[in-house]
């Protein structure tokens, strides 16, 4: 009779044991703000500003976009023992649309570039670009590891317009 009593109470305990075993842990922070460090894994990105452009080059190679050009400045650090590559990012809108990054960054300065791999305990900096509707969003980025074994976390990057506090030219005035 005792038996049976111990088997009531040991099948329920063990379902519940099993459950809490199987719960993701929240230790890891996935969402983080534009200027934060943002560690993933042996990574650590930084997303140091943003841009919104509507062309980008000069007049005799001029490229125009489709949508607009976000152009975001990072920084990424390999904290850990090996080398790890960096492949192309994305973007996400709030209703979960993606956006790859443009593998093109012909008149980007500073271009982060399509052959990204980091040495441990190297930074790069750079610029990458994203043809996307006027919009906030979150920067999908990756600890680097393979396909199918990828971590990933986020990015804030909201709608930012930067404007031109300086004076408004009157059209006729005298140009002093």
């Amino acid at each position: 009779m005792q038996v049976k009593g111990i088997a009531a109470w040991c099948v329920p305990l063990c379902a519940f044991m099993l459950l809490a075993g199987c719960r993701r842990g929240n230790s890891e922070r996935i969402d983080f703000e534009m200027g934060e460090h943002a560690p993933i894994g042996p990574l650590t990105y930084t997303v140091i500003e943003t841009s919104w452009q509507s062309q980008l080059g000069d007049a005799l190679r001029l490229r125009v976009p489709q949508q607009r050009f976000l152009i975001v400045r990072i920084s990424v650090t390999n904290g850990g023992g090996s080398e790890v590559s960096i492949p192309l990012l994305q973007l996400e809108n709030v209703n979960g649309q993606t956006y790859m990054e443009s593998d093109n960054g012909e008149g980007v300065d500073n271009w982060f570039g399509l052959l990204r791999t980091l040495k441990p305990a190297e930074t790069q900096e750079g610029r990458i670009v994203f043809d996307v509707p006027l919009s906030s969003y979150r920067l999908r980025i990756t600890d680097g590891a393979g396909p199918g074994a990828e971590k990933f976390a986020w990015i804030s990057i909201p709608l930012r317009m930067d404007t031109d506090t300086g004076p408004v030219p009157i059209p006729g005035a005298p140009i002093k």
